[in-house]
């Protein structure tokens, strides 16, 4: 048994490694618990446009260790481990990874999301051999040839203008008949000449032997089904919240977000859920700053009240 942490926080991502600078700040024994790679999924992104103090725009990899290193340099100390489970309601709180058993009187879950799968045969097969979730991390393999992207919202609108200035063609395949992305996008994309949008339209089937070379798109509307050919396939339909570890523990919402408001405070004492793993309006870098940033008060609250 390690000694009992202050604040565990399970994560590494910007939601993370933000609890842990001001927990670690505010005297909390804190340690950072990540089973990937730093960053989270904002480390698969090369430009970041949108994020405070940036006006030219900021490497989501560079963005994350910058992150990890105020973490570090405020105190915490960060693990590579996988969390193997969870006992929330014990106390102290028990968390079972990979290299150990660790306690803390406090947890924070900055665990995240993943991408949403279109759940076709051979999908899994395909990955990375035509199939991407992530065009700014992969839409560099496809300079000048033709490519697809499914999805009607905002990322997928902004990953199809961003493969409009790598690729020959960008075809958008939207199940309804108007985008569920801002108006914002609306005219940028009417404007780039190279995006053709299918309307009413859903991939039915994916071919190609050691890699993708065409697409099935059905007509949702009259039902018929044609080839398309394409280099690539990006599917870009939501997230699913990494909440495996705590659904028979913690309240989820229908989608299976952790049930939390903007005190992130979850149905245990305690437990706080920050960034795009709680239920929340908006999911982005500077949301998952700001909710890492109430977790850790509320942690310290926590410790200094006992409530």
């Amino acid at each position: 048994m390690n000694s009992i942490f202050d604040t565990i926080i399970i994560g590494g991502g910007p939601a993370g490694f933000t609890a842990a600078l001001y927990a670690a700040r505010a005297g909390l024994n804190t340690v950072v618990l990540e089973k990937l790679s730093i960053g989270g999924q904002m480390a698969l992104t090369s430009q970041i446009d949108n994020y405070p103090g940036f006006p030219n725009g900021v490497d989501g990899f560079q963005l994350g260790m910058d992150m990890r290193d105020g973490a570090e340099k405020a105190g915490a100390e960060i693990r590579f481990s996988e969390v193997l489970s969870l006992d929330l309601t014990a106390e102290p709180k028990k968390v079972e990874t990979d290299s150990g058993t660790l306690l803390g009187k406090t947890v924070i879950l900055a665990t995240g999301a993943s991408p949403r799968l279109l759940g076709l045969p051979r999908e899994q097969e395909l990955t990375g051999r035509g199939i991407s979730y992530c065009a700014h991390c992969d839409g560099m393999f496809y300079r000048g040839k033709t490519v697809a992207i499914v999805g009607g919202g905002n990322s997928a609108v902004a990953e199809a203008l961003h493969l409009s200035r790598i690729c020959e063609k960008v075809i958008l395949i939207h199940r309804r008949d108007t985008l569920r992305a801002t108006k914002t996008y609306h005219e940028a994309i009417a404007n780039a000449e190279n995006i053709e949008i299918l309307w009413n339209s859903r991939v039915t089937a994916l071919h190609g032997t050691e890699k993708l070379t065409a697409i099935s798109v059905e007509d949702l509307v009259s039902g018929k089904t044609r080839d398309i050919d394409a280099a690539g396939l990006f599917v870009s339909i939501g997230r699913q919240p990494a909440t495996e570890l705590v659904k028979n523990q913690l309240e989820l919402d229908a989608a299976g977000y952790i049930l939390a408001g903007e005190s992130t405070q979850t149905n245990i004492p305690g437990v706080f859920a920050a960034g795009d793993v709680r239920t929340k309006q908006l999911r982005q870098i500077v949301t998952a700053v700001a909710d890492g940033a109430q977790a850790a008060a509320g942690a310290e609250a926590y410790l200094r009240n006992g409530r």
